[in-house]
């Protein structure tokens, strides 16, 4: 059956105040992530700190709005950017980037490990495990929108977004949010609890996602500023995933051969 898509954005207003479903979404998954990640420490299964849960989270929410914002600036609309050098800080104008959300987390979680004198991969190890979740919320939140939508489908799976046309499409948010999401989560939290190697959860982390994102982005309609890159099935998130996959395999292959220093 095919679903006709007429959700209002806008979560409720207060005065001239508006609060979106999308950053309510945002809202939650930090919420959720600092719920899951301290619980971990009170049941023992963690040897990090409350303290450190909080400098993760903190830092997380700077560096992944700033690397969002900057990498969607960079990778998919440079030209509109450099014109307007100011609208990169209009994050209510929308616009982010999980390549740069996820460079700039990394470089907070470095931050962290450099300061606090803890190994990288034990930090990552522990929060990918987790940002899947984020992940999921985060594109419900894109669905609520009527943003990052698919190419035009014959099957009832079909939904129609009205305010784009009247042609039913993939909601590829949904397969993003279904894979990216909660079946990333439930791989890594399944070899979370066997504990793995160092640098194994990273690398399956980074691996895995490249891999739903690969195939998703067969069905996603690509940025109009953008375009396809080549043919008509290169996208910029396809060219995106392609060195973070490499990347996994890298991290993969020196995490089991204990490469990877505790």
């Amino acid at each position: 059956m095919i679903y006709t898509h007429n959700i209002d954005p806008i979560l409720f207003s207060i005065g001239f105040i508006d609060l979106y479903w999308y950053g309510a979404m945002y809202a939650v998954s930090f919420l959720l992530l600092d719920y899951l990640m301290k619980k971990e420490i009170y049941l023992g299964n963690s040897d990090f700190d409350i303290v450190i849960i909080d400098k993760i989270l903190l830092i997380s929410i700077f560096s992944l709005l700033i690397g969002g914002r900057l990498g969607y600036a960079i990778f998919y609309n440079i030209d509109y950017y450099y014109l307007n050098f100011h609208k990169i800080l209009y994050i209510w104008e929308g616009g982010m980037s999980f390549h740069g959300a996820l460079l700039g987390i990394l470089f907070g979680i470095l931050f962290i490990s450099i300061r606090d004198k803890i190994n990288f991969f034990k930090l990552s190890d522990f929060i990918v495990v987790f940002i899947p979740l984020g992940l999921l919320l985060g594109r419900i939140g894109n669905f609520i929108n009527s943003e990052l939508y698919g190419m035009p489908t014959n099957g009832n799976w079909g939904v129609i977004f009205t305010k784009i046309d009247l042609i039913p499409r993939h909601p590829s948010m949904l397969y993003e949010s279904f894979l990216e999401g909660l079946v990333l989560f439930i791989i890594l939290k399944n070899i979370y609890n066997k504990k793995p190697m160092i640098g194994k959860l990273s690398a399956l982390f980074l691996i895995y996602y490249a891999f739903f994102r690969f195939l998703v982005e067969f069905v996603r309609v690509p940025d109009i500023q953008i375009g396809y890159l080549y043919g008509d099935w290169l996208t910029m998130g396809m060219l995106l995933s392609i060195p973070m996959f490499l990347v996994g395999l890298i991290i993969y292959y020196l995490s089991i051969q204990g490469k990877i220093e505790r």
